[in-house]
């Protein structure tokens, strides 16, 4: 069901109650991909490649309220920074909302379906590794290109 509020439109991000606020996450679990950084020029790189933690068929944390205890350099997004975090994909509801702009057509709270991001292909289901599964020392090999999490 689709959510009749709105409250994202009418409500600035700081005011957002746990439960809003944990719902403009689209489910896309992007942010939950690792990204290199070129010493010299800054540069971010995607990988292919996502945290250990990651359920990537249900695009869920599988250790979420203590995330930051198993994985301590985690980012947590706030109202503070999201629209200033270069790594987030240009579709997160997060930094969206935050610059000011729409929720996508087929997030999450637009349509009324948990798995819409899924749908929509923007979700990292079927195009990622766990870094369970690779060498460190390897994760160049899988950088990815800007549009490799965009829709199929």
């Amino acid at each position: 069901m689709v959510a009749k509020d709105r409250f994202w439109e009418r409500i600035p991000l700081k005011e957002l109650n746990e439960k809003q606020w944990e719902s403009i996450c689209d489910g896309c679990c992007q942010c939950c991909a690792h990204k290199l950084q070129d010493d010299d020029t800054d540069e971010l790189y995607k990988t292919n490649v996502v945290c250990q933690y990651l359920d990537t068929d249900e695009c869920q944390c599988t250790v979420y309220p203590k995330r930051h205890q198993y994985v301590p350099d985690c980012i947590k997004v706030t109202p503070e920074n999201a629209g200033n975090l270069p790594w987030m994909p240009d579709t997160c509801g997060y930094r969206l909302l935050a610059q000011g702009e729409p929720l996508p057509e087929w997030h999450p709270l637009e349509t009324g379906d948990q798995h819409s991001a899924k749908k929509a292909g923007i979700a990292v289901t079927g195009k990622v590794i766990s870094e369970a599964d690779i060498e460190e020392e390897d994760m160049e090999d899988y950088i990815v290109d800007d549009d490799y999490f965009n829709a199929d």
